[in-house]
Formats: C-alpha cells, sequence, structure tokens
C-alpha cells in the first residue's frame, strides 16, 4: 500500500472516530442475515457520501475475499480523476465482532483500528447493498454490477432516506461500462 493510500486510510479512521462524537437520528439497523461467502466477490460503488479518503476517484470497487480463519480480506480501489489517472487499491481487513448481529462488521486499513460497517439492506440474490455505519455521514450504494437497475436503485434510495440519510448528498461514481 503507497504513503498515499496510508494516509487516506489514517485520516478516514480519525474521521469515522470523530463522528462518533456527534448525535444522529438515524436509523442503524442491520439485515438479520448475512452469508459471508455470498457477500464475497467484487462490488462496485454506485454512489457515495463525500470523505477525503475517496475524493475524486472514478470506477471504485471493493473486493471481500473470505480467509480461513472467517476474517475477511478487504481490497478497495479506484481511479484518480478519471479512467486515465493513477490506479490505486488499499488493502485492509474485515471481522464479524458478534454473531448475533451478522449485518455488522468491522473493518480496519490501518494496523487493527476497526471502524463499523454495516450492512443496512441487501437484496436477497446479493445484487446490491446499501452499506453505513454508525454516524449518517457515512454511506454508500454497492452493486455487483457497474450500473443498478432503476428499480432497485429506487428502493436503495427510498431505504436510505427513510432511514434518515440525506440522499441530495450522494456523489454518484463513474465505472466502466456505463
Amino acid at each position: 500500500m503507497n504513503k498515499l493510500f496510508n494516509s487516506i486510510c489514517s485520516m478516514m479512521l480519525c474521521a469515522i472516530g470523530l463522528s462518533a462524537c456527534s448525535n444522529d437520528n438515524i436509523n442503524t439497523s442491520t439485515v438479520q442475515e448475512l452469508d459471508l461467502n455470498r457477500y464475497a466477490g467484487q462490488w462496485y460503488e454506485i454512489a457515495r457520501f463525500d470523505h477525503s479518503f475517496e475524493r475524486g476517484l472514478v470506477g471504485c470497487t471493493a473486493t471481500y475475499t473470505l480467509n480461513s480463519d472467517g476474517t475477511i480480506k478487504v481490497v478497495n480501489a479506484g481511479y484518480k480523476d478519471s479512467f486515465d489517472g493513477k490506479y490505486d487499491e488499499a488493502i485492509g481487513k474485515a471481522r464479524r465482532p458478534n454473531d448475533a448481529e451478522p449485518g455488522k462488521l468491522e473493518v480496519a486499513f490501518f494496523w487493527n483500528f476497526y471502524a463499523p460497517y454495516y450492512v443496512l439492506e441487501l437484496a436477497d440474490d446479493y445484487r446490491y447493498a446499501l452499506i453505513g455505519s454508525k454516524k449518517s455521514k457515512y454511506l454508500w450504494i454497492l452493486s455487483r454490477t457497474p450500473r443498478m437497475n432503476d428499480v432497485d436503485l429506487d428502493y436503495v434510495l427510498t431505504s436510505a432516506q427513510n432511514r434518515g440519510y440525506n440522499t441530495n448528498e450522494l456523489i454518484w461514481v463513474e465505472q466502466k461500462g456505463e
């Protein structure tokens, strides 16, 4: 992992830590079932809230690989400013801290500083996911394909709004194959 992504990951963890001090009125209830084997694989980032650690990135993907010990290898990747820009990736790890709450994961890109990763919505066939955290300043829409169909996207956006997220703040991520 290069110095840029080390800095980005450090800033991300600081931001998540600081946000834990704020008061939010969002619904962070997570899915009741999450099969990590089915969740593994590549996801395309459809939309996200703006953060310094992803600012300017396009073609963003997250790839999850289940390890034999039950942890998950996480590879987040993207291109700076355009698909001709520098390709970079951050490698981290994730874990499920409590089997009784299967939709609540933790992810770390910097040492063992874990941040909440909440699977808020998940299609029955694992074709899309809505990801949040403890606070409303973190939100991602993920899909198995570079573009979501309108019905799924409308459902996810409505769910996010009903949970208290301001979806007008979403940044739509340019993907190849659109």
